[in-house]
């Protein structure tokens, strides 16, 4: 860590994933003579323990891979080699496959890696310090705005940018004092997340089962081993969590079956809340919001994470090219063309998974054998499940190049 200067050009608050990310990409992009700051107090240790996985996106790969980041942990990456979804009850014995996705069918590589958040986060932080991004272990307590910058409150003093980005998370604070309010949903949900260890070879293949209380995701990790992401209405869920080990084993066998032979729990189980929220705004003068400070939405299509990398992709391009015409990277061009590109995307996302969450979480017999033959004509069509192949994949739309595999 390096003493901080005065001024910096971007200040980034939050060290996640998305925030860390974005440092990477403007210092890579625009050194020397542009200076980028990122402060969080988390930065005063090396990253936590965290069990947390992602699917990485084949877009995502590509960015990580422009980046220098992809031989850092692609060892410790999981390919996804089929995905394959269900619906049925949970008192079925049989749960027939309504669709399934190879990669094949893509011809582009696997269809996603399983990535573990504690081996990325520690390969962009170490990214980020060779490159020249300053880390500040410091929390961003308030803003005001001066004309042509942003005095940024770090406690002990104040720093200069000309542009701050708000990567603090869900419960942002720089969001509520930005004024800018959120569109937001309660699913009554809680999410269990736990990595498990089972007998066999799970052979790169995610499942995603489709139950009236909710998902259950198993996403293969490296080994004879598969994270486990289960939603379930919040009353059920603390009961369920607060289980003893044999207890919880059990209905974990009810939902996750002995395909793969004998399972045990390998990390602490945790249970969080489920619920959407978008930003009305991702911006604000001097001020653009990333990742879950822009945009919180459930996880039943992994794509959390996905949707933040690729904020951060547009947001580097957008400052990028101006900063190289000598223009403000914090004014006002930058943020709207940031807001026209993110915006859209990420509300039709949010829609999409909203929308399947309600289809599929009910116990509604019509409504089940609606959507089976739903998912059964898209298995049969196709174009239109390749259509949804590139949608998961991150490669539809206005793709940023550095998801696209090209340089800023």
């Amino acid at each position: 860590m390096r003493q901080s200067n005065a001024t910096t050009d971007v200040l980034i608050a939050g060290a996640g994933i998305p925030g860390l990310t974005l440092a990477l990409a403007l210092a890579r992009a625009l050194k020397p003579g542009f200076a980028v700051t990122v402060c969080d107090p988390s930065l005063a240790a090396p990253p936590a323990a965290d069990d947390r996985v992602s699917a990485i996106t084949a877009s995502a790969r590509h960015m990580l891979e422009t980046l220098g980041i992809w031989p850092k942990i692609e060892a410790e990456a999981q390919p996804v080699h089929e995905m394959v979804i269900t619906d049925s009850k949970l008192s079925d014995t049989v749960r027939p496959t309504f669709l399934t996705f190879d990669e094949g069918e893509r011809g582009d590589g696997p269809l996603a890696h399983i990535v573990e958040h504690r081996a990325l986060a520690a390969a962009l932080r170490e990214a980020a310090v060779r490159e020249g991004v300053e880390l500040l272990p410091k929390p961003v307590e308030g803003f005001e705005r001066a004309g042509e910058s942003v005095s940024v409150s770090l406690g002990d003093r104040p720093l200069t940018a000309k542009l701050l980005v708000a990567a603090d998370g869900a419960r942002s604070k720089l969001r509520t004092q930005a004024r800018i309010s959120s569109v937001s949903a309660d699913y009554k949900q809680l999410g269990i997340v736990a990595t498990i260890g089972h007998e066999r070879e799970h052979g790169g293949i995610a499942t995603q089962h489709f139950l009236p209380a909710g998902t259950f995701a198993t996403l293969p990790l490296t080994g004879r081993r598969s994270s486990i992401v289960w939603a379930e209405e919040a009353g059920e869920a603390r009961r369920i969590v607060a289980l003893p080990p044999e207890e919880f084993k059990k209905e974990l066998v009810r939902r996750f079956g002995l395909k793969l032979g004998e399972i045990e729990v390998l990390s602490k189980v945790r249970a969080y809340p489920l619920s959407l929220s978008i930003a009305r705004s991702f911006t604000s003068e001097r001020l653009a919001l990333l990742g879950d400070a822009a945009h919180v939405i459930h996880p039943l299509a992994g794509q959390g994470l996905n949707l933040g990398l690729r904020d951060a992709a547009a947001l580097a391009e957008a400052i990028t090219d101006a900063a190289r015409l000598g223009l403000d990277p914090g004014g006002p061009e930058v943020l709207k063309r940031y807001q026209r590109w993110r915006r859209f995307d990420t509300v039709a996302m949010a829609g999409m998974t909203d929308g399947l969450n309600r289809l599929f979480s009910n116990n509604s017999d019509a409504l089940r054998v609606l959507r089976d033959v739903g998912l059964g004509l898209v298995e049969r069509a196709p174009r239109l499940k390749q259509f949804f192949t590139d949608e998961a994949a991150g490669t539809g739309g206005d793709t940023p190049k550095l998801m696209r595999g090209e340089a800023i």
